[in-house]
């Protein structure tokens, strides 16, 4: 009898433990704030694309007031991003190579932390060339262990790296080289509090078309990941966007050696693509290998094809989040998603 109490009070626990985090990513878009304020209930943690850090050690952004408010009205923690923003892989270099700029940046991201009432920080820290992993590695166990002497947290969005080497062609060295490799999932892992794998953007502006976040190719990130990453600690990537290809308007480079071919492929909500679709006589497909929707139609005779995160898309991948025991999915980003996927997520109130 005990024993059969003890199980039915413990058993709202137990599910609620298991209940996948939701981590979204907004930036200062009207329409992504909009969609933040409209559905903070449904938002776990709210990581705001707002920070920014230069090769010097300077931070600079500031919190949206309310954004800050709704957030504290719903209990949404708030935890930023700070990128590295657009400087040069030379400078990057230097920066982890600076002391004195690594712990300026740290101590401008505590105080921000503090003044705001932020949970901490994310870092996302990109187009970090391969030779510098040690170096990432370093810097981010630096800042985790003033974060945490400080009561803070501090997670990294990671750029997926299976298979850990290089393939066969030319774009694949190039993107392991530049983007890949710079990325020791074990040792990062081992300092944050946890790591959003940024399963999205397989198919992207240097690629032919093809989906956002294949299944195949998620599935086999994912999973090289878990094997030296906790998946307590673990949150999947899951795109809310798309990309749209089409033929630009040929460059005439300086030299005048003849017009250059200009495939061009852009961002793109869902909302957009179907109106899109609308407009030039596309149909929405279901592609069962990737599990993504996708489309194409013809404009001025050529075709452009989209490909993009419908709800059904993030359906299959959130369930793969529930399937591995992960902590949670995060997502870029709010302003572009299909409105069915709130359908999907539960309320934290």
């Amino acid at each position: 009898m005990f024993l059969t109490a003890l199980t039915f009070l413990l058993a709202p626990i137990r599910i609620c433990a298991q209940q996948p985090k939701s981590i979204f990513y907004m930036t200062r878009e009207p329409l992504s704030v909009r969609s933040f304020l409209a559905h903070a209930d449904k938002v776990d943690i709210l990581s705001p694309n707002w920070y920014s850090v230069d090769s010097s050690g300077l931070v600079s952004g500031e919190a949206n007031p309310q954004v800050m408010e709704t957030a504290r009205q719903h209990h949404v923690p708030v935890m930023p991003l700070v990128v590295n923003g657009g400087f040069a892989q030379e400078e990057v270099h230097k920066f982890f190579g600076n002391r004195p700029a690594r712990q300026q940046a740290i101590a401008a991201l505590i105080r921000a932390s503090k003044d705001n009432g932020y949970i901490g920080f994310q870092l996302d820290l990109e187009n970090v060339n391969w030779t510098d992993r040690d170096a990432l590695s370093g810097f981010v166990r630096e800042t985790a262990a003033v974060f945490h002497k400080a009561g803070l947290q501090l997670s990294i969005a990671t750029i997926p790296n299976a298979p850990g080497h290089p393939g066969e062609t030319g774009f694949s060295k190039w993107i392991y080289e530049n983007w890949r490799g710079a990325y020791d999932l074990k040792a990062i892992s081992e300092s944050v509090d946890f790591l959003c794998l940024m399963t999205y953007d397989q198919h992207t502006t240097w690629t032919v078309p093809g989906p956002v976040a294949g299944w195949n190719w998620t599935v086999a990130n994912l999973d090289y990941a878990l094997k030296v990453v906790p998946p307590q600690k673990l949150a999947l990537g899951i795109p809310l966007y798309g990309y749209h290809w089409f033929t630009g308007t040929p460059i005439k480079p300086p030299d005048k050696s003849g017009d250059k071919p200009n495939p061009t492929a852009e961002y793109i909500s869902t909302d957009d693509a179907l109106d899109l679709a609308k407009a030039y006589g596309g149909h929405p497909e279901w592609d069962a290998a990737d599990r993504t929707a996708w489309l194409y139609f013809y404009r001025d005779d050529e075709r452009e094809w989209i490909f993009y995160t419908d709800a059904r898309t993030f359906k299959e991948r959130y369930a793969l989040v529930k399937d591995r025991g992960l902590r949670g999915f995060a997502s870029w980003v709010l302003g572009t998603e299909d409105a069915g996927i709130w359908e999907l997520l539960p309320s934290h109130k």
